[in-house]
């Protein structure tokens, strides 16, 4: 006598669906949260950059890093302060490149400076720059300079002050940019360039090339 095989029916297999189905949504939503959580904090590192340059113009009138008397001004027992450059303090620009871990730039005096001012948190021992500069929330470098580090067709990217965030995976990059702009990254004051940035200002990359997977640099203009 055969014995009948049993199988899954009609409305077991529709079921099991519907819960695959639930829980590749549950992960996908996750992830948009994860991602909309990411961009929000990378947009709130630039904004609260550029408020740390008013907090201490408006404390010493002079620019964080840039700052001719900051022995004066945030000079404190027992710190080591970074001493720059002479020869360009207080000309109101911030010297050296956004990622620098250099001890001789201003761009890292930067941060010493806003931290000895109250204005940010973090480490003020700067004997070892590149375990105190602040990261993103991937884990790239955030910093500011004054030379433009981005150019469109050949022509600089305005702006007095540029913040710039590594590290940023294209998709996400895009998104800052509609965020925060206009949503084109080759143009406004938010735009988007190739990883390794080194000093010399590298083409913005345009919206239609980026690669949702690669990491890029972020910058945006003050």
């Amino acid at each position: 006598m055969k014995r009948q095989q049993s199988g899954f029916t009609l409305v077991e297999i529709a079921i099991v669906l519907v819960i695959i189905g639930l829980l590749l949504g549950g992960v996908l939503k996750g992830q948009e949260l994860v991602n909309s959580a990411k961009v929000k904090n990378f947009i709130n590192d630039f904004r609260s950059t550029q408020l740390l340059i008013y907090g201490y113009q408006d404390k010493f009138k002079a620019i964080p890093g840039d700052d001719a008397n900051a022995t004066t001004h945030v000079g404190t027992a027992g710190v080591t302060l970074l001493t720059p450059t002479p020869g360009t303090l207080g000309n109101g620009r911030i010297e050296g490149n956004f990622n620098s871990v250099n001890a001789a730039d201003e761009s890292v005096a930067f941060w010493q400076q806003v931290r000895l001012a109250g204005l940010s948190t973090g480490s003020t021992d700067f004997t070892s720059p590149a375990a105190v500069l602040p990261t993103n929330a991937d884990g790239g470098r955030l910093g500011i300079q004054s030379v433009s580090p981005i150019t469109t067709s050949g022509t600089a990217m305005p702006g007095a002050y540029f913040v710039c965030s590594d590290g940023i995976s294209g998709k996400l990059a895009k998104q800052i940019d509609i965020t925060m702009d206009d949503g084109n990254t080759e143009t406004g004051s938010v735009r988007v360039t190739a990883a390794g940035y080194s000093g010399t200002a590298t083409a913005a990359v345009a919206t239609t090339a980026i690669v949702d997977s690669t990491n890029y640099i972020v910058c945006v203009a003050y």
